[in-house]
């Protein structure tokens, strides 16, 4: 068995914006998503982590998916967070989102509650054969404690809805094994901005992104020079974000990308709470680094 990739390059894990009273701003989703596509992004993540989604209610977060789907209109794959510690809560939500036009699912690990290696197995599979529609399990262990062992990769990889995996881990080691043990089977992607070269030199399919909600093309011109084998110039413009890269992830994410997206003029609101606005003094260093990398 040979699957097809939902995408490769780019994807954008896109903010949630919202207005002054602290609702989702659909307009300005709208402005996001069409600035996202017309700089070539490869993808549109939607409702993930960056997205905020766990203080979505679920009515939010199917309206922005049915919104979502009909800006985009099938011009990119729109890859909808739908995961969840409880299973048939994912599976109902991946199941509306189906409907309200996502082209692809991204399916976190179980958090708090947490499971062995035989519950995600026995949780990611019923999710996968519950809608028919290609999914990427996303491993985030800094956040959910659990860490997806390699034997519950093999065997998922049978499944042939479930076609990638974000790692937003920091074992570049584990990556090559993935690519190694699952190749055609399992698209491995980085959740990870600082990972980027790195994923790409062992084989991996590209990156599901913090940063390209600020610069998509360049962040797709990286992984399209390394696919068209112009190693150093992707090397050279991925060296050139680490100052940047290190900021956006100062503080806990998605802080730090809004903050930059009001400096570059998106009213993308407040996060919400628990999270809160990021200092003034990295504010005044993250517009700093806007400016000696001419973005603003």
């Amino acid at each position: 068995m040979s699957k097809k990739f939902l995408f490769k390059g780019a994807a954008t894990a896109v903010v949630t914006p919202f207005d002054n009273s602290g609702n989702i701003d659909l307009k300005e989703l709208s402005r996001i998503i069409e600035f996202q596509i017309s700089q070539k992004i490869d993808a549109i993540v939607l409702c993930g982590t960056t997205g905020e989604a766990p203080t979505l209610s679920d009515t939010e977060h199917q309206k922005m998916i049915a919104h979502a789907a009909e800006i985009v209109n099938g011009r990119i794959p729109l890859i909808c967070g739908t995961g969840s510690n409880d299973t048939a809560h994912a599976i109902m939500m991946s199941k509306c989102a189906s409907a309200n036009g996502a082209t692809g699912l991204l399916l976190v690990t179980p958090y708090y509650n947490k499971t062995n290696s035989k519950g995600l197995i026995k949780s990611f599979s019923a999710i996968a054969d519950s809608v028919d529609l290609p999914m990427i399990i996303y491993n985030v262990p800094s956040r959910t404690t659990v860490d997806i062992p390699l034997e519950v990769y093999r065997t998922l990889s049978v499944h042939p809805n479930i076609v990638g995996v974000k790692e937003a881990s920091t074992n570049i080691g584990k990556f090559a094994r993935l690519v190694y043990e699952t190749e055609n089977e399992l698209f491995i992607y980085t959740g990870n901005d600082d990972n980027l070269i790195s994923t790409l030199a062992v084989g991996g399919m590209g990156i599901i992104s913090v940063t390209s909600n600020i610069i998509p093309k360049y962040i797709h011109d990286i992984c399209e020079n390394w696919f068209n084998k112009e190693y150093d110039t992707a090397q050279k413009m991925h060296i050139k974000l680490c100052e940047l890269n290190s900021l956006l992830f100062s503080d806990i994410n998605p802080i730090p990308v809004k903050a930059a997206m009001r400096i570059l003029g998106y009213s993308c609101g407040k996060p919400r709470l628990p999270l809160v606005e990021m200092s003034d003094e990295g504010q005044r260093l993250l517009k700093n680094e806007l400016k000696r990398l001419n973005i603003i």
